[in-house]
């Protein structure tokens, strides 16, 4: 079978087009086409990768469609690795926290930061130093706990006053 440029660009478009089954079965049904040697020939021409080509054809052969694990890939959250962080972070701010002084949200404000938070970890819930995530991560969870830290003003001061000032000259 002749591979003109058309061809080429044609076949590369659908296998970018495609994905998961539907792809390698394309691709193992186009390398049958191209015959004996057609695994190097679609590697070198068209640019696939030859362990996806392969894959596709035992599909092709068996009619066994292999299961693609993308739930299973990447890394894993910090409450697989430890259970009871976030009963733990919840323990800790709970009394720390108040809502939102307009109700017009559901949000909790603490007072503690995420550093503080780490550190209360340590302290009350006797966590190790090394097993604990970092202060981002455990920023990320109070929010996703639903607080949100914020600065408390102890005092504001007024921007003007009905009392002149006086001005001493030296």
């Amino acid at each position: 079978m002749e591979l003109t440029e058309s061809v080429k660009k044609y076949l590369i478009e659908t296998v970018e087009r495609l994905k998961g089954r539907e792809r390698r079965f394309f691709m193992a049904r186009t390398v049958k086409e191209l015959g004996i040697g057609g695994q190097r020939r679609a590697e070198k021409e068209l640019g696939w990768d030859r362990t996806t080509i392969r894959k596709g054809m035992n599909e092709l052969n068996t009619g066994i469609t292999c299961l693609d694990a993308f739930r299973q890939r990447g890394r894993k959250a910090i409450e697989e690795h430890i259970p009871n962080l976030l009963l733990d972070i919840t323990n800790i701010v709970d009394g720390q926290s108040q809502t939102d002084p307009s109700f017009k949200t559901s949000r909790l404000y603490t007072r503690l930061s995420a550093r503080e938070v780490r550190e209360q970890l340590i302290l009350q819930k006797g966590y190790e130093e090394s097993e604990l995530p970092s202060e981002k991560t455990i920023a990320n969870k109070l929010n996703a706990l639903g607080y949100y830290p914020s600065k408390i003003l102890k005092s504001k001061p007024k921007k003007r006053s009905r009392k002149q000032t006086q001005f001493f000259h030296v």
